[in-house]
């Protein structure tokens, strides 16, 4: 039995719908329609229209002046609130969760971030975007801050698409691994250096951003 095949049709159209947004395959300023869902998914019409009024009100989509529902593209001040949000939120989940975890758990973890480089060395945004939402929803888990990971995961929601721009600028920019620097402190047992690192790969993150917004404008 899969994961989905219990839930009811209109939530396994929103969850796939809702991954099609967060890792890049509808991209920001693209209209989204009942019959594009509908075709793309196939999915009926009643989950694809109520999977887009979900989204709608998450604010992973929008609702134009023209009435066209589109993915929204960021601001520089919208990404700026996203910014101190996140920073502000997934250091203290992921301190929660450090306390919890065993080494094979963070085996878990050092295997996913295999694939989150891999996915940055071919140039693979979707493969990058989903081992990297991968990577910190496996780490978040361990906290079972489910307030918290809530919150986080609107957040996420927001950014995700416009986090394709991380691939092609870290391919061409050495950045420091966080992952990697989380991972050493989950193993050093140094929950605090955890968050730090955390917080850390937000700002990374969310500022090769700015730079391709600024570079769209």
């Amino acid at each position: 039995m899969t994961l989905t095949s219990s839930l009811p049709s209109h939530e396994i159209i929103y969850r796939k719908a809702r991954d099609l947004i967060l890792f890049g395959e509808l991209l920001p300023g693209e209209a989204v329609t009942i019959q594009g869902i509908v075709e793309r998914l196939d999915a009926g019409i009643t989950p694809a229209r109520e999977a887009i009024r979900r989204l709608t009100a998450e604010g992973a989509l929008r609702a134009s002046d023209n009435r066209r529902i589109m993915v929204p593209e960021l601001t520089i001040e919208q990404l700026q609130e996203l910014t101190y949000a996140r920073t502000g939120i997934e250091p203290q989940i992921a301190r929660l969760a450090a306390v919890g975890m065993e080494s094979a758990d963070i085996d878990a973890l050092e295997e996913i971030d295999s694939h989150v480089n891999a996915a940055l060395a071919a140039g693979d945004i979707q493969s990058y975007l989903r081992h990297n939402h991968r990577f910190h929803w496996a780490l978040y888990a361990h906290s079972e801050a489910e307030i918290l990971m809530a919150t986080a995961a609107s957040h996420w929601l927001r950014i995700g698409p416009s986090l394709r721009v991380m691939v092609k600028q870290a391919q061409t920019e050495e950045l420091p691994d966080m992952h990697e620097v989380a991972i050493s402190a989950l193993r050093d047992g140094d929950y605090e250096a955890v968050g730090e690192a955390i917080h850390s790969d937000i700002l990374q993150g969310h500022s090769q951003v700015a730079k391709g917004l600024d570079e769209a404008e």
